[in-house]
């Protein structure tokens, strides 16, 4: 089953339910070698279900010292194509490996794909 850290809106209950048709339990851990920025979403269902404009986005620097906390939730292989269909493109997923050692997807910034997504 796959895993998913969630630093942002997957977290919020009603992102959830829109988008996975329940609420996700998960558990806290760390993402290290990243830092939070921010984009502005302009998709109109994103906007909807959200109901923010700005949303966080993860940014790689490969310092081990910049550290994002965030839940870790067990999805299906459908949700995990859902949570995929709910990003835009500013978002690339990326697998990576969480300060508990667990490997996990992440959704982090398209435009630091061009590097080794801290793996």
């Amino acid at each position: 089953m796959p895993t998913l850290f969630s630093y942002g809106t997957l977290q919020q209950k009603e992102v959830q339910i829109a988008n996975f048709g329940r609420e996700l339990l998960g558990k806290k851990d760390m993402l290290q070698g990243y830092i939070v920025g921010e984009i502005e979403i302009t998709d109109e269902r994103v906007l909807r279900e959200s109901g923010k404009a700005i949303h966080p986005i993860l940014r790689f620097t490969g310092n081990v010292a910049d550290e994002v906390s965030g839940t870790v939730f067990e999805i299906t292989d459908v949700e995990l194509a859902q949570a995929d269909d709910y990003e835009v493109d500013d978002y690339v997923r990326t697998l990576v490996k969480l300060q508990s050692g667990q490997e996990c997807w992440i959704y982090a910034a398209a435009t630091d794909a061009g590097n080794d997504g801290g793996r």
